[in-house]
């Protein structure tokens, strides 16, 4: 506990926090009476500072500098009754639940735990902690009067809102899906977690007022569950915000590669009354790159318009229902021998208005269904049945 490295580990998971919650003060000043959002802040500093302030070698200083032995049990144990409080606030904020009752239920842990608060500081003054105990503190002063019961308050205080905020966010769980579902189940493990760390401190205090010795459950089983629940915690509110932007990506990176083969098939397409703009990949973000090809598809197919002919669909579709296609597999199979056989043609002639009506340019068309039957047999023969005789003319 009195390590270098345990210390780094506490500083750099601190500054963390306090980093992402300085990046949310400015949406915290435009809107001032946002109750999640202020929660969310009071939250993130409390959370940073307690990681700061709990580190071994800020205790040792905080104990040296203001020549008070143990003042730095106080100010963490105060600390950690905060963050317990805007805890229980954020959920409480954070899930469904009638105005009225969220003001209520806010209002009420406000109170509670801010007199908590004051509670640890006067019961701290009023007490006789003279040994300084860095790692052993709840136990060695079990038994001393009002720091006695300054410990039990904080330790009380934290579980119940643990236990409170472990329950809310499992019976919340299970009436959503996605990505908020698994957040707030990573939340009530990691709740519980810390419900484990008071119970654990709470037996070994109440060992010392039996004349027990479990000092081990404070400094050597307890401890283990620190970084899991800050861990989990972390993950847990970051997974119902990062899941649907990822779920997002990952749909436009799915995508994307799906009308892969209709790239390549019309991306060599000439679209003289379009204007493509290179999107590099490792500069645009997937949606953009999707978006940008769906674009130039479209462009692409309305370049052919002129070519299209509905001979070359309607045999297209005759044979893929020969073929055992459904009418809906047979019209898409059509619609894309159609496109490459218009470009064939494309390529062996200029553009020029159409002997028989093309396709309409302003029917929809499903690209993704489209990229599918590009990759037909089919398709590719229908294309080679009717590019050559194309080729035929062109040479008379």
């Amino acid at each position: 506990m009195t390590s270098a490295p345990s210390s780094v580990g506490f500083y750099l998971y601190g500054a963390l926090l306090l980093l992402v919650c300085a990046l949310k003060l400015p949406a915290l000043r435009r809107r001032p009476r946002d109750t999640l959002l202020r929660a969310a802040c009071l939250l993130l500093l409390s959370a940073g500072l307690l990681m700061i302030l709990a580190a071994p070698h800020s205790i040792a200083a905080l104990n040296r500098h203001s020549g008070i032995p143990n003042v730095a049990a106080p100010v963490v144990y105060v600390v950690t009754t905060v963050f317990s409080g805007a805890s229980l606030v954020l959920i409480i904020n954070w899930r469904p639940a009638p105005a009225g009752q969220t003001r209520r239920l806010t209002r009420l842990c406000l109170a509670l735990y801010g007199a908590a608060s004051l509670a640890v500081v006067l019961l701290f003054l009023a007490g006789d902690a003279p040994v300084e105990q860095r790692t052993l503190f709840d136990v060695h002063y079990a038994r001393t009067p009002c720091i006695r019961e300054m410990i039990v308050l904080y330790l009380c205080a934290q579980g119940a809102a643990m236990a409170a905020a472990s329950v809310m966010c499992w019976r919340w769980s299970a009436k959503v899906r996605g990505s908020l579902r698994a957040g707030l189940t990573i939340l009530s493990v990691a709740y519980l977690l810390i419900v484990c760390f008071v119970v654990l401190r709470l037996c070994a205090v109440a060992a010392r007022w039996t004349g027990h010795d479990l000092d081990f459950l404070v400094d050597e089983v307890s401890v283990l569950l620190s970084a899991p629940s800050a861990v989990l915690g972390a993950l847990g509110f970051a997974l119902p915000l990062a899941g649907p932007r990822v779920a997002e990506t990952a749909r436009a990176v799915r995508q994307f590669r799906q009308l892969g083969p209709l790239w390549r098939a019309l991306g060599d397409v000439p679209t003289p009354g379009a204007v493509r703009v290179p999107l590099p990949w490792w500069r645009n973000p997937p949606a953009v790159l999707l978006t940008g090809r769906k674009t130039a598809l479209y462009d692409a197919i309305l370049a052919l318009t002129p070519h299209c002919d509905p001979q070359v669909r309607e045999a297209a579709h005759e044979a893929a229902l020969r073929a055992g296609r459904s009418d809906g597999e047979a019209a898409r199979v059509a619609e894309a021998a159609m496109l490459l056989v218009a470009r064939e043609r494309r390529h062996a002639s200029p553009p020029r208005p159409p002997d028989a009506p093309g396709r309409d340019a302003g029917q929809a068309l499903d690209l993704f269904a489209l990229s599918r039957a590009v990759t037909s047999p089919l398709v590719h023969r229908i294309r080679d049945q009717y590019t050559p005789l194309q080729k035929a003319a062109n040479h008379e």
